[in-house]
C-alpha cells in the first residue's frame, strides 16, 4: 500500500508544484489542464486552464494535486504534509524555503523529540510540519 497526499489549490497548482519541485528536489511527472482532458468542451471555459492533475515524484514518495473547480476551493484544515529528514541543514532550508511569503506556526526549533521541526502554511495556503530524525 501507498498513500499519497493530494493536494487541492486555488487556481494556483501550477506555480505550487513549481515551487514544491525545486525545494523538494523532485520531479513533476504528470501535468494536465481541465482544458486538455477529454471532455473539456462540457467544462466552464474559465476551468479550461486550471490544472486537473499533477504528480510530483520525490525520490520513492509522490505528491499529487489539482485546481478544485471555480468557486469550489475550500482551505486546507485538519491535516499537515509532514517531511521527515536526517539532515537538520537540509531540514532548516526546506523549512524556511517553504514559510516564505507563509505563515510560521511553529519556528524551526529544537524539541525534546527533534534536534530541528518547524510548522508553517506556504504561500499556496498549504500546511507543512518538517522534522529532523535522530541519527541511528
Amino acid at each position: 500500500m501507498q498513500l499519497n497526499p493530494y493536494l487541492n489549490f486555488n487556481g494556483q497548482c501550477e506555480a505550487a508544484f513549481k515551487f514544491y519541485e525545486k525545494v523538494l528536489g523532485g520531479t513533476i511527472t504528470f501535468m494536465m489542464t481541465w482544458g486538455e482532458m477529454p471532455g473539456a468542451d462540457q467544462f466552464p471555459a474559465e476551468s479550461h486552464g486550471l490544472i486537473m492533475h499533477a504528480t510530483l515524484s520525490v525520490g520513492d514518495e509522490i505528491l499529487m494535486g489539482a485546481d478544485s473547480p471555480p468557486g469550489r476551493y475550500l482551505q486546507p484544515t485538519g491535516m499537515n504534509v509532514s517531511l521527515h529528514l536526517k539532515d537538520i541543514a537540509e531540514c532548516e532550508r526546506i523549512f524556511n524555503s517553504l514559510a516564505e511569503n507563509g505563515t510560521v506556526q511553529m519556528p524551526f526549533q529544537q524539541t525534546f523529540w527533534s534536534p530541528g521541526f518547524g510548522m508553517c502554511v506556504d504561500r499556496f495556503g498549504i500546511p507543512w510540519m518538517v522534522n529532523c530524525e535522530h541519527a541511528p
